[in-house]
């Protein structure tokens, strides 16, 4: 490739050669996040990715083997993918690499602990602040994410065909707003005189205008425009001061 002029047939040939004789470099590798077999696909070709650019820049003049020049570049490039591309959730890079201290540090806990270790633990180990352990454990719940269109699965507690995910989520449902209303109001009912909650119930129970209650209650039409006026200001003081 040194002697040959990149963009030629040749050069393409013998780069596409090169490359398909080294494949073994990126399953080797590979196997060193064998953890994670459903990306093993994936990982191929991202670590593909690293050896085209170790063979770019691999110069003979050094004397350096050339395994030892690329698997450096393959694994670079497979760390470089977990970190930008496996991610649920973008977080700061900050955070990843705490998660990865923090993976570490519980794990070894773990086996000296024979349990989980708690925050102030997992800080003394790992020399961090107790807030910087939960930012982190919080940020770690960024990694894996889920589709809200998968079907639930009995295991989750979903004995239902045919239910997502999103199925389960909880709403805000306008309609508890409506029953914390009337539990503050109705104790606020109960001191209005009885005149009082007769116009309440005539104007919001039976709709009917200001007019047909004053004739219904033999008052004019202004006196149970300025009750009401009353009544709600006192009761719309009354919610206001239990918020």
């Amino acid at each position: 490739m040194a002697q040959l002029e990149e963009g030629t047939r040749e050069h393409a040939y013998a780069r596409n050669t090169l490359i398909e004789l080294n494949l073994t470099l990126v399953r080797f590798a590979v196997t060193r996040f064998r953890n994670r077999p459903e990306l093993r696909e994936d990982l191929i070709q991202v670590g593909t990715i690293g050896l085209i650019k170790a063979i770019d820049r691999f110069d003979t003049v050094r004397g350096v083997e050339f395994t030892s020049f690329a698997v450096p570049y393959i694994i670079g490039e497979i760390k470089r993918f977990f970190r930008d591309a496996t991610w649920g959730v973008h977080v700061p890079r900050r955070l990843q690499e705490l998660r990865l201290t923090m993976a570490k540090a519980t794990e070894e806990l773990n086996g000296l602990l024979g349990r989980s270790p708690t925050v102030k633990e997992l800080a003394d180990r790992t020399g961090l602040s107790e807030d910087e352990v939960i930012e982190s454990q919080i940020a770690a719940a960024g990694y894996d994410t889920d589709s809200l269109d998968r079907t639930a699965t009995a295991e989750e507690g979903d004995h239902s065909s045919g239910r997502t995910l999103a199925d389960r989520v909880g709403r805000h449902e306008k309609a508890f707003d409506l029953v914390e209303d009337l539990q503050v109001l109705r104790p606020l009912l109960a001191t209005l005189g009885e005149r009082d909650r007769r116009i309440l119930e005539l104007r919001f129970g039976r709709d009917l205008t200001q007019d047909q209650i004053g004739r219904e209650l033999g008052i004019s039409q202004m006196h149970v425009s300025r009750l009401l006026s009353r009544c709600l200001a006192r009761l719309r003081a009354g919610m206001n001061a239990d918020q």
